[in-house]
């Protein structure tokens, strides 16, 4: 089982910083919802610390409460590419450190969490806006896997 104490302290913020990149790549899709679809993030945090036990990694990574930086970026365009980069990033340290299965939860959760940020306010009626539906295929694709 991988933990925290496998990463340095900076890997660690690289997979901690993954799952809320997405989230803000989603919610920054498209205008509209942003409270609800930010909230969202938190929730998604806390449906996952419910299955405890499953998995050392990711009950480590949920324990963290999911930090962004809003001021850090000063565009959409540079969170969503930065965001992807810290997915990249985090995958990679996974693969090299993680079990495939830790890999495979850890890209699961991140999805499910997009998944659930895109469907907290509908847009035109939509569950999921195309704007969403891309970023979140986006994100599957830094992932290197593919979206729901």
């Amino acid at each position: 089982m991988t933990g925290k104490a496998d990463f340095t302290q900076d890997e660690w913020h690289v997979v901690l910083e993954g799952p809320p990149s997405a989230g803000m790549i989603v919610v920054t899709a498209q205008r509209g919802g942003t409270f609800r679809e930010t909230i969202a993030i938190a929730k998604a945090y806390v449906e996952a610390r419910q299955h405890h036990g499953e998995s050392e990694l990711l009950d480590e990574i949920v324990s963290a409460k999911p930090e962004t930086d809003h001021t850090r970026y000063h565009s959409v365009e540079e969170l969503k590419e930065h965001g992807l980069q810290h997915l990249r990033d985090a995958v990679a340290l996974l693969e090299r450190k993680a079990t495939a299965e830790e890999l495979e939860d850890y890209k699961r959760f991140v999805l499910n969490l997009a998944d659930k940020v895109a469907s907290a306010h509908r847009e035109d009626g939509e569950r999921v806006s195309a704007a969403e539906q891309a970023a979140i295929e986006e994100i599957a694709a830094s992932l290197g896997t593919r979206a729901p």
